[in-house]
């Protein structure tokens, strides 16, 4: 049935995040005790008030078509968040709410780009960014970093990937999959670049910003000389632990909204209505006050703690300490050429498959964030469930030989 498909689903990669959540799930299902450091949610609950507030627009009868790109209130409050968290000056109507961070950038690329047109990708970066770009007939350009330099790119390195074809550039911070988080004057250097080039839209995906565990969060947005080309993004699925609400947004020039309007009423339309009345309570949370929010942020730091302790135990891996974010990502290239007698790993990709099937641990390959020297781990997960996954994996690696 193959000839009936299209070339882009043909040639799009499945996530390899959620296609190991699957294949752990599948083993759960036959009874096998796995233990997912596979999946980027919080296992924390949704705040009481935004619960609550999605259970009164329910029985107010708020369930009739929303406008396309939000509702008033929620577009407003969220304008409100970004000048009280981030001191940035941004209007109602420069902001357009989305089926989660996916469809914001999604929508954005569809948005700006052109075939043919190049988008800068700091690697290692989310599994989707580049699927993303061909999905909009794009070119993904990857500059390359290493632990060495906690994994973050230079203004160097910024300069020498852009050509006359690049259109776009995005970057996280703190980052998915590595957990690193850019310095001021580390964003400020990158500024400097791209003065010097005005055709470049930056798109700053922000979306772990409450998830910092060293310094505030700095946002690109700060930078006001570039707001003019500049595509905030953000939501309440990670600092919120609202990943099944499905909220994103971005925070843009209204050029690039309107078009995204234009686009997202054509596909999705407006966004839940109840999810967006639950988001709007959850905008009122301020993160210094916030008892809840403090309560997940005492939980990640203590967890990475422990993760980063439990790693540098084991032989052969590679670490460095992340600063936010809930992930780590070890180097376990040392691995690689080695076998258990049965497997023989290869790469990232073998070495995750070894620990679900061999340790019932699930992973994510550091292949499919670009960087296959390195495997993903989630510490969204207990205490105890770390120490148990740490003591699986050492066990596990040391039958290779």
């Amino acid at each position: 049935m193959e000839n009936i498909l299209s070339q882009r689903v043909l040639n799009m990669a499945e996530s390899a995040t959620l296609k190991m959540t699957q294949k752990s799930r599948e083993l759960k299902a036959q009874g096998v005790d796995v233990i997912s450091l596979s999946i980027g949610e919080p296992d924390f609950n949704t705040p009481e008030s935004a619960k609550q507030a999605g259970i009164d627009a329910i029985k107010n009868n708020d369930t009739h078509y929303p406008p396309v790109p939000g509702t008033p209130a929620l577009r407003k409050a969220i304008a409100e968040k970004l000048r009280r968290d981030n001191g940035l000056d941004y209007q109602d109507t420069d902001i357009i709410v989305s089926n989660g961070a996916k469809q914001a950038i999604t929508n954005t690329f569809l948005a700006i780009i052109d075939k043919g047109d190049e988008v800068i990708i700091p690697s290692p970066y989310w599994v989707s960014y580049p699927e993303m770009v061909k999905l909009a007939d794009g070119t993904p350009v990857f500059i390359n970093t290493t632990m060495e330099q906690n994994f973050k790119i230079t203004a160097a390195q910024l300069e020498a990937a852009i050509t006359p074809k690049t259109k776009a550039f995005i970057f996280s911070t703190p980052c998915n999959p590595s957990g690193s988080v850019y310095t001021r004057e580390e964003l400020a250097s990158l500024v400097e670049v791209f003065k010097k080039h005005p055709q470049i839209i930056i798109i700053s995906d922000e979306i772990y910003e409450f998830i910092q565990y060293e310094h505030k969060h700095e946002s690109m947005g700060q930078f006001t000389e570039l707001k003019e080309r500049l595509v905030i993004v953000n939501g309440v699925a990670k600092g919120y632990a609202m990943t099944g609400w499905r909220i994103g947004y971005i925070a843009a020039p209204k050029a690039i909204v309107s078009a995204c309007n234009k686009i997202q009423g054509q596909y999705t339309s407006g966004i839940c209505t109840i999810a967006q009345a639950a988001s709007l309570e959850a905008m009122q949370l301020c993160p210094e006050n916030s008892d809840e929010i403090k309560t997940m942020l005492k939980a990640f730091r203590n967890r990475r703690d422990l993760l980063f302790g439990l790693l540098k135990e084991i032989p052969g891996v590679k670490i460095n300490m992340p600063a936010g974010a809930f992930y780590m990502f070890p180097e376990v290239k040392s691995y690689y050429g080695k076998t258990d007698g049965k497997t023989v790993i290869k790469n990232s990709e073998d070495l995750s498959m070894y620990l679900l099937f061999d340790a019932h641990v699930a992973t994510v390959s550091g292949g499919a964030f670009g960087c296959d020297d390195c495997i993903r781990l989630s510490y969204a997960t207990s205490e105890d469930k770390l120490r148990e996954a740490m003591r699986r994996i050492k066990e596990s690696l040391a039958k290779l030989k």
